[in-house]
């Protein structure tokens, strides 16, 4: 398993999910460490179901390593932070760095 402290932009762990009670996918776009608080994961929720035309759809030539076995889609407007290691259940592959700046440049999008 990859070390909470360890995980890097593009990787996609199965984490808490906030929005339900049961755990999910989650592509981390960034690994800021802050002084009194140590390292905190700024993520995005992924689905296998599409909500929104804004969805990204993740192919499997996207995954620098195996893909995730079903058909998934990024939420690029369902942003959660993870904050300790106990968030993170373990971690399953990762994007390549061209469709996590995809994703990256839809959150900003999204947001501005």
């Amino acid at each position: 398993m990859t070390a909470f402290e360890e995980l890097e932009r593009g990787d996609i762990v199965w984490a808490s999910d906030p929005l339900s009670e049961k755990g999910r996918p989650m592509l981390v776009l960034g690994t800021p460490q802050f002084p009194t608080h140590g390292v905190q994961l700024i993520t995005v929720l992924i689905s296998t179901k599409t909500y929104h035309e804004t969805t990204l759809t993740l192919r499997d030539d996207d995954y620098e390593g195996d893909p995730l076995g079903e058909r998934s889609y990024v939420l690029p407007w369902s942003l959660a932070t993870l904050n300790t290691a106990a968030d993170v259940d373990h971690y399953l592959t990762s994007l390549v760095n061209d469709r996590t700046e995809d994703v990256v440049n839809q959150v900003i999008d999204y947001i501005s």
